[in-house]
């Protein structure tokens, strides 16, 4: 059976109009059709750094819960990360991700139960610094070569990188194979494919794209990002 996940940066739901509307970014992840979702900039900056779209509105409007990351009471990840899962499915284990940053950056690590299939899913938004981002790479890629617990492994997020052969991009490739999903940053004409999926040999890629409907183009400066897989030996 084919899943998806998709990894989105909502950029605070702040669109191109300039205005904070969560429920069109709402609305972006229920066109995605997802079973797991990747959000960058998911909470506000500022103050309490709440979440940009409440959790009771997730959780009433859409057929996603957050999975449960920082014990903040109104934010929904760290660093802005977060992971969202389809009701339905099982959520395991979420945790932080500490990385060597020169700007406020971090990642998260979820371990799921996908119709019956346990996967481990790390989102990330990494820094503007090729340098860090290179280290950041390494850490997460040795992060889960480290776990008492392996299991099939998706990384995805905002790399922040417009290079096609950079050292983090080498860094992620070591175990995991890099989805073709394409250009989607910024959203008016996207040229930069800032917005990557990795899946470890345990995943056939089906399908990978960009998700462009009207709402996505307006809702933030990226466009969400979409894998469809299958896990191999079903």
């Amino acid at each position: 059976m084919t899943s998806r996940v998709a990894s989105y940066n909502m950029r605070k739901a702040i669109g191109l109009d300039r205005l904070r509307k969560p429920d069109r970014v709402l609305s972006v992840l229920n066109e995605l059709d997802a079973d797991i979702i990747a959000l960058q900039e998911a909470d506000r900056r500022l103050g309490e750094r709440a979440s940009a779209i409440p959790r009771d509105m997730i959780e009433a409007e859409s057929p996603y819960r957050a999975v449960p990351i920082e014990n903040r009471p109104n934010s929904i990840g760290w660093h802005g990360n977060a992971i969202l899962v389809r009701k339905d499915h099982e959520i395991i284990h979420g945790e932080p991700l500490f990385l060597p940053m020169l700007e406020p950056r971090g990642a998260v690590l979820a371990d799921l139960r996908v119709r019956g299939e346990p996967v481990r899913v790390v989102g990330m938004h990494l820094d503007l610094s090729g340098l860090y981002r290179a280290r950041q790479a390494k850490m997460l890629v040795d992060h889960l070569g480290e776990r008492t617990t392996q299991l099939p492994s998706i990384l995805m997020g905002d790399l922040n990188d417009w290079m096609v052969n950079s050292k983090a991009l080498k860094e992620f490739q070591r175990h995991h194979q890099c989805a073709a999903c394409g250009p989607s940053f910024p959203t008016r004409r996207p040229l930069g494919t800032l917005d990557r999926i990795f899946v470890s040999d345990h995943f056939k890629v089906e399908e990978s794209g960009v998700h462009s409907s009207q709402t996505a183009k307006r809702a933030s400066d990226h466009l969400p990002v979409i894998v469809d897989f299958e896990v191999l030996g079903n």
